[in-house]
């Protein structure tokens, strides 16, 4: 790839980062104080993105499945929770820091950095300690290792006893919980467990935005089954990964699946399949499909002493169920959607002037997921036309969600609506009040449609649901 072209790639992040401020989609969190590093605010639209990407989730992955339930468990657990876990233990990075600046880097970052230059590959691996500071050139000290868990104090003494930690992930909340789930609920192996929530990691390295921050939100399963059935159900939760990337507007070509093999392996996982998307910045991980054995529910069967065997109830066959993982980010995902809806338009396509043919941006997001629905925009402040509107607002708004736009002409109207990915507008306009009828514009097509306003509620019902 010519040096031009990946400065183009590069460029559609800070571009589309950009576009997202600008819109009020993200912020840079507490901004007004010079900012946190690797903490972010979601805006007014980003906040809607987020929240349509998880009620979708929700949707495919658990009311819609017989054999699936929720939970929403607590972010402060008891700490055994994570000793079980392998997390006290095993949940660390490699660090290294320059003695010279005094930075910190994770050191498999810098590595993998390195192993991207031209040729690298055909020379000898380097040393750690053979890679100056990115930062000043400065020497870096030997590896050490890293816990990644937030540590604080539950109670109103700071002494060992009261440590507890917030959680590294959501999947503990759901394994401690599995006894309850199974005699509340009555389910029957296989069933899975799904929740939403935030998880937090003391990240050394924090990188592109939201891809890789300290505090951030996952879309989680645990789904369980007999041992002899693992394969079946793990090939069935790989078509419906799929399945939800091509829900998202994820094109084929920038999205690869990559076993995961040899030293690779979580130390508790027998398969893993990673999602990984072909970002501005590199292909990197995008969700995970882990089968993790009976080792999760083991282990708490073990730190707690409570019996955590399934018993089937009609064979009477007594076993610890195996796990199958599916783990999505709900922030990766919400990047991901939106690097693929980002779109360039040459010509001035929302423009009437001939001489304005100025480059457009549109964000060509799934109807399901758009922030906005629609847009209602009036083409005169008068009262008619603002009557009309409002009459329309009050007629769509408890199904979806409507912005109101009568500021500038309607040209810039449609450009700011296509920038935030509105997939529908409608034009109150000088025929509307003899024909009661207004203009129904496409994002995509562009295609223009009169419709009247008594039949707009089984209009977009037929185009939105």
């Amino acid at each position: 790839m010519s040096k031009s072209a990946k400065q183009e790639i590069n460029n559609k992040m800070e571009k589309l980062m950009s576009l997202l401020k600008r819109r009020g989609f993200i912020f840079q969190s507490s901004e007004i104080y010079g900012g946190l590093q690797a903490s972010y605010d979601y805006g007014p639209l980003g906040v809607e993105l987020k929240n349509n990407i998880k009620k979708a989730w929700w949707k495919k992955f658990v009311t819609n499945r017989i054999d699936m339930v929720g939970l929403d468990a607590a972010i402060i657990m008891h700490p055994k929770t994570w000793e079980a876990s392998g997390h006290l233990q095993n949940f660390t990075d490699p660090l290294v820091d320059c003695k010279k600046c005094k930075r910190r880097f994770r050191a498999d970052h810098l590595l993998e950095a390195k192993s991207l230059e031209p040729g690298y590959d055909k020379e000898k691996p380097l040393q750690i300690t053979e890679i100056p500071c990115p930062e000043c050139e400065g020497q870096l000290t030997d590896i050490r290792q890293f816990n990644l868990m937030f540590k604080t104090f539950m109670g109103s003494v700071e002494e060992d006893a009261s440590v507890v930690y917030l959680r590294p992930e959501t999947a503990g909340g759901i394994f401690v919980n599995f006894k309850n789930v199974v005699d509340t609920m009555r389910m029957r192996v296989p069933f899975g467990v799904g929740q939403i929530g935030k998880a937090f990691r003391n990240e050394i390295t924090v990188e592109n935005s939201i891809f890789r921050t300290r505090e951030f939100e996952q879309m989680e399963i645990e789904y369980f089954v007999h041992p002899d059935e693992w394969q079946e159900k793990f090939e069935e939760w790989l078509v419906s990964m799929k399945e939800w990337c091509q829900f998202l507007g994820i094109r084929e070509e920038n999205l690869v699946t990559r076993e995961i093999e040899g030293d690779e392996l979580a130390f508790y996982s027998q398969r893993t399949v990673d999602f990984e998307y072909k970002f501005p910045f590199g292909q990197k991980e995008l969700y995970g499909l882990a089968y993790r054995t009976n080792y999760d529910l083991t282990q708490h069967q073990n730190f707690s002493r409570q019996n955590l065997e399934y018993t089937d109830p009609d064979t009477k066959e007594k076993y610890i169920p195996h796990v199958i993982e599916p783990s999505l980010g709900v922030d990766r995902s919400f990047l991901a959607t939106l690097l693929e809806a980002y779109t360039e338009v040459d010509g001035g396509r929302s423009t009437t002037t001939k001489s304005i043919k100025d480059m457009e941006v549109m964000l060509k997001i799934p109807y399901e997921l758009a922030p906005v629905k629609i847009s209602v925009l009036p083409l005169s402040k008068k009262e008619p036309f603002l009557q009309t509107a409002q009459e329309i607002i009050k007629r769509l708004s408890n199904d979806y969600n409507i912005q109101y736009d009568i500021t500038g002409s309607i040209g810039k109207r449609y450009r700011r609506q296509d920038e935030i990915g509105t997939p529908f507008c409608i034009t109150v306009d000088f025929d509307t009040d003899e024909d009661n009828k207004v203009t129904v514009r496409d994002r995509d097509t562009m295609k223009q449609e009169r419709v009247g306003v008594e039949e707009l509620e089984q209009y977009f019902a037929s185009r939105l649901k």
